[in-house]
């Protein structure tokens, strides 16, 4: 049994979550804000299917990113250097969350990014939490990625590609900006080998909670990200 969350923003210390599944924590509770940068704050983070109730999870291990080990193939650096794209941040936010939750995925029939999870992240965008990398070719949105901004850690929630390694793209950005910004690490949540494929790993739930204590102090949330903070970071010049 897992506990029901209440209305104040309290969870379940992390070590209670089960085994298996791993990392369930708590059922109930609300999507606002408040609650879940709380969870965050404590490596957790919402995650259920339609008709079940919200779910809070933290497993063990933690699948992370740090951003100086992003593994870039030989055929993604050519394509980087070539540069017939263009990168922008935060000026389609809706788009990609919507484009997320609707692009098909091998294994799965359906999506967790339901109509109130896209309202919730919606919302912690323009709160300035939430933010967005958009990758379009030939003028027209071809991949991206979202997630969630506290202190310096990025928590990614879900990525899409229309076009041939925009995804990767995105996310090859995504590094170079957190990099420049000192953040020191990318939560991936669970382990899937694609994520280890691009240098993700998997740490000790104890090692992922440590480093949340380092780099998530409590305040308010940095400026906002400029829309060509990562245009040019590949190519040549």
């Amino acid at each position: 049994m897992i506990p029901w969350l209440g209305i104040d923003l309290v969870f379940p210390p992390i070590t209670s979550a089960l085994r298996d599944p791993n990392g369930l924590l708590a059922a109930g509770g609300d999507l606002s804000p408040e609650r879940i940068l709380a969870a965050y704050r404590q490596g957790i983070f919402p995650w259920f299917s339609p008709g079940e109730p919200i779910l809070w999870w933290s497993p063990n291990p933690r699948m992370v990113l740090f951003p100086d080990e992003l593994k870039i193939s030989r055929s993604l650096a050519r394509v980087l250097r070539a540069g017939r794209y263009q990168v922008r941040l935060d000026t389609a936010f809706a788009e990609v969350v919507a484009a997320c939750a609707s692009t098909p995925r091998q294994g799965q029939a359906g999506t967790w990014i339901t109509e109130e999870m896209q309202a919730a992240y919606t919302r912690l965008h323009e709160l300035g939490h939430a933010h967005s990398v958009e990758v379009s070719m030939d003028g027209q949105l071809a991949g991206g990625l979202y997630g969630v901004s506290l202190g310096r850690a990025f928590f990614g929630e879900s990525m899409f590609s229309w076009r041939s390694d925009a995804s990767k793209i995105a996310l090859a950005h995504l590094c170079e900006h957190l990099k420049r910004e000192e953040f020191g690490i990318i939560d991936c949540q669970m382990e899937t080998t694609h994520l280890a494929s691009l240098g993700a790993r998997a740490i000790p739930r104890r090692e992922f909670a440590a480093a949340l204590d380092r780099l998530v102090p409590d305040g308010p949330p940095p400026a906002p990200w400029r829309a060509d903070a990562v245009a040019d970071a590949f190519r040549r010049t």
